[in-house]
């Protein structure tokens, strides 16, 4: 019954040639990640049951089909930005497939994505970084290498994705600074404080050799010498938190955010953060300047008198 209810949930075999088709095209056209890949497939996969569902094709799709299947998503309470970002990539699916001329009309034509609120992101403390960088034992290889990883974090505010891809060319740790491959293989120099790169020397020196069994250019390695992904690193935070006590809900970007954040609370040019992070639109910076504001404000209401 399980083996029946599952394969119900997988569209039929013409839907999933095209699914990807479509991936394969969009991977060479864009570059996209493979976690944007699998994104665009997990949504259109979802459509294609919907569709099969109504006794109707994958490409027959049309616009009051895609609303009631937009409407389904509603009524399973799942969020509108989950479902800003579904329409996103049906959005791109049916373009494609009119260009190719494989449908008459575009569905989505002239739909627009509804406007969300952007939230806050979640940040840490000042004092609950220094109980989370404080939390790896050194004693151990693993948690050596952590701490090391934890600290360079911090420090740079990398994405997760280009810290555990960080190799031995891209380091140099006498000055202080990272040559990362970000976002579309942009590049960027980052600098790095004297804490992190007194971390990461005595690291190269005496920790990293540990780690390995033949010789890579993966500068933080996992236990089998090969990158670690970014779901594991992110499973070591989640472990370092619990070992720290921090009771505030992490996310894969948490020290990221922290890293901006209290650049910005220590007086830290908004534009300066811009190009630290990456971002290629000053307006995504800008969010963390509500953070930053957010804070100072609940700083003057605990310590004023007449906060």
């Amino acid at each position: 019954m399980a083996d029946r209810r599952q394969r119900a949930k997988q569209p039929s075999a013409p839907s999933q040639a095209l699914i990807s088709q479509f991936l394969d095209e969009l991977w060479l056209s864009d570059g996209v990640s493979a976690h944007t890949l699998a994104a665009y497939g997990t949504d259109l996969r979802q459509l294609a049951c919907f569709t099969e569902q109504q006794g109707l094709s994958f490409p027959q799709a049309d616009a009051a089909l895609l609303e009631a299947f937009l409407a389904s998503r509603y009524d399973k309470g799942l969020s509108p930005r989950s479902t800003a970002r579904v329409l996103s990539s049906l959005r791109r699916f049916f373009q494609t497939l009119h260009q190719r001329g494989d449908i008459a009309q575009n569905p989505l034509a002239g739909v627009i994505n509804p406007k969300l609120g952007q939230p806050l992101p979640k940040t840490l403390s000042e004092q609950d970084v220094t109980a989370l960088l404080a939390a790896p034992d050194l004693n151990e290889a693993i948690q050596f290498r952590d701490k090391v990883m934890l600290e360079l974090l911090y420090a740079s505010g990398l994405r997760v994705s280009e810290l555990v891809s960080l190799s031995l060319p891209q380091v140099n740790a006498r000055q202080g600074v990272l040559r990362v491959f970000g976002k579309g293989s942009k590049e960027r120099l980052v600098p790095f404080g004297e804490e992190a790169a007194d971390w990461l020397q005595r690291y190269l020196a005496h920790g990293r050799p540990l780690l390995l069994s033949e010789p890579t250019d993966v500068l933080f390695p996992s236990q089998r010498g090969a990158q670690m992904t970014r779901q594991t690193f992110w499973h070591r935070i989640k472990f370092y938190a619990k070992v720290a006590g921090i009771d505030a809900e992490l996310s894969p970007h948490t020290l990221r955010h922290a890293f901006a954040t209290h650049l910005l609370n220590h007086g830290a040019d908004l534009r300066v953060v811009q190009l630290l992070l990456g971002h290629s639109d000053l307006s995504t910076t800008q969010i963390y300047t509500h953070v930053a504001q957010l804070r100072l404000k609940q700083l003057h209401q605990l310590h004023h008198p007449r906060g």
